[in-house]
């Protein structure tokens, strides 16, 4: 389910209150091969309205910002462009923030002492479809699920995932990435990509995060 065609850019859309962090990304980024920076905001509203314009593959959020906080703009921007992946700038992975921001739609984070590389692959990485969670999140996200299933619930219908599926999706739930799910399954990492593509369609979701909550949420997983 990758949107992003293969001969044309990542288009990103940078929002952060600091100016020069922000300028700084901004240029950085625009030398990047296969990476278009389509606009720049200060803050929460303003880059949601940005996002309502250009309707951009990768949206880089910092997680605190006046008018709109992180978490209301990633709100706010998943509600408007649905196929913008989320990634939350932020100075510390311990904030509560984060977990909130990924339980609301976004791929996943990246520090703000990251080096420019690091964020030129993380846009890439989530542009594929792929999280920037760690594992320690993923279980801590995975926790809540299980507290908050619904036993009543009943499956859906027609929505039924192969074992192979549901292998991926459970590796998927651990935080590991395509190359290491094609490692321990020996598999390719197209045969991964294939697989969680048909597992998002199956269950009509946009990310690989909402995938393992909806399956946690479902009980399709047997995760101890």
């Amino acid at each position: 389910m990758s949107d992003i065609n293969d001969s044309e850019p990542i288009r990103v859309l940078v929002v952060d209150d600091q100016e020069l962090f922000r300028r700084g990304l901004t240029m950085l980024l625009g030398v990047e091969p296969g990476i278009e920076v389509v606009g720049e905001a200060g803050d929460g509203i303003e880059g949601t309205e940005l996002a309502a314009s250009v309707a951009p593959d990768v949206v880089l959020l910092d997680v605190r910002m006046p008018k709109r906080s992180g978490i209301e703009a990633c709100v706010a921007i998943k509600e408007i462009v649905p196929s913008a992946k989320i990634i939350m700038l932020t100075v510390s992975d311990e904030e509560a923030d984060l977990y909130e921001a990924v339980k609301s739609g976004a791929s996943g984070y990246l520090l703000k002492d990251s080096s420019i590389d690091e964020v030129a692959q993380a846009v890439r990485v989530v542009a594929d479809g792929q999280s920037l969670i760690s594992p320690s999140m993923a279980v801590k996200l995975i926790d809540e699920f299980k507290q908050m299933s619904r036993p009543e619930r009943e499956q859906p219908t027609g929505l039924r995932l192969t074992e192979r599926e549901l292998e991926v999706l459970r590796l998927v739930a651990k935080g590991m990435n395509n190359r290491e799910i094609a490692r321990q399954l020996f598999i390719s990492e197209n045969t991964v990509k294939n697989h969680v593509r048909n597992i998002l369609e199956k269950l009509q979701l946009h990310s690989r995060m909402e995938a393992v909550m909806y399956a946690v949420r479902e009980k399709l997983l047997d995760i101890p």
